[in-house]
């Protein structure tokens, strides 16, 4: 019977990845071992699970077959584990969660390091990214993202105050070239725009006028993934930026930077921490989503 149990794991983890070094990271193995795992549970059914060439690795028929019968058990079984782990007394183990770089009030780190001192046997692992894609697939616990942009299956506890968008520039652009009265006006002025990937088109900014809903391309002199460098250009004189309220506010209040077309920019619902619906959830997961509720929403 162990025999026969040997090497699912194993199997299991390269049909999700589609990959010998990716299982190996999540398995805590070296690619050699995975594959030889792999090789011994082939060898013991007979039959080839998976074929593997240079660049790719893909599930025969036996393989798609195999995987499909086996998957809803080894999910109940780790269910079972997890249910067991958690009777003790606290939340502990490793906690991933994917964060939009620009949650600016949940990445503050004071909600965060609270949860840490109240679950000292939890470690986090937190990837920014604003790359949208299936969560669990992926391997994550929780994602913090707006509000708009979660799917309809998962559960949403908000993590802040309704948002909003700002153009801003500096004082010294604007006594050069004035400011715009119109989002209409942008494409005339030299603006600084952001797109997640170089093979994506940069952001077209959005605005409302009379409760509807408009964007407007600008052509910017200077596009980049990083918030940072747009608010070090925009502060530096170089053009009219976009982006969150929060994430501008400091340099607001200090005066280098001014909002701009704020008739324009009504408020819409923040950010939320979101996870999927399970019959079961990781205690862990269950104990930051009550801080978060205890903690009520961060402050925008």
């Amino acid at each position: 019977m162990v025999d026969d149990l040997e090497g699912i794991s194993v199997f299991l983890t390269v049909a999700e990845a589609r990959n010998f070094r990716v299982a190996g990271e999540r398995l805590g193995v070296t690619r050699s071992a995975v594959s030889q795992g792999l090789q011994r549970l082939e060898d013991r059914i007979g039959v080839a699970l998976v074929q593997r060439t240079t660049r790719s690795v893909r599930l025969t028929e036996a393989g798609e077959t195999f995987y499909e019968a086996i998957r809803p058990s080894v999910t109940q079984v780790k269910g079972a584990l997890q249910a067991v782990r958690e009777t003790q007394t606290r939340p502990s183990g490793l906690l991933r969660i994917t964060v939009s770089s620009i949650a600016e009030s949940f990445l503050s780190g004071t909600l965060l390091a609270g949860f840490l001192e109240t679950y000292p046997d939890v470690k986090l692992d937190i990837t920014i990214t604003d790359d949208e894609f299936d969560i669990v697939e992926a391997g994550f616990d929780a994602g913090v993202r707006l509000g708009e942009v979660i799917e309809q299956d998962m559960i949403a506890v908000p993590v802040s105050s309704d948002q909003r968008q700002y153009a801003v520039a500096s004082p010294d652009y604007l006594a050069r070239r004035g400011s715009p009265g119109h989002p209409r006006d942008l494409p005339t002025h030299v603006c600084i725009g952001w797109r997640p990937r170089p093979d994506t088109a940069p952001y077209r900014w959005e605005f409302t006028e009379n409760g509807r809903d408009f964007d407007v391309a600008v052509d910017p002199a200077v596009t980049t993934n990083d918030m940072g460098m747009m608010i070090r250009m925009a502060c530096a004189g170089a053009g009219i930026t976009f982006g969150m309220a929060d994430t501008f506010r400091p340099y607001i209040a200090r005066r280098e930077l001014v909002p701009l077309l704020e008739a324009f920019c009504p408020p819409f619902p923040g950010f939320y921490l979101y996870y999927p619906k399970r019959q079961r959830q990781p205690l862990k997961l269950r104990a930051l989503v009550e801080f978060v509720r205890k903690s009520g929403k961060l402050s925008a």
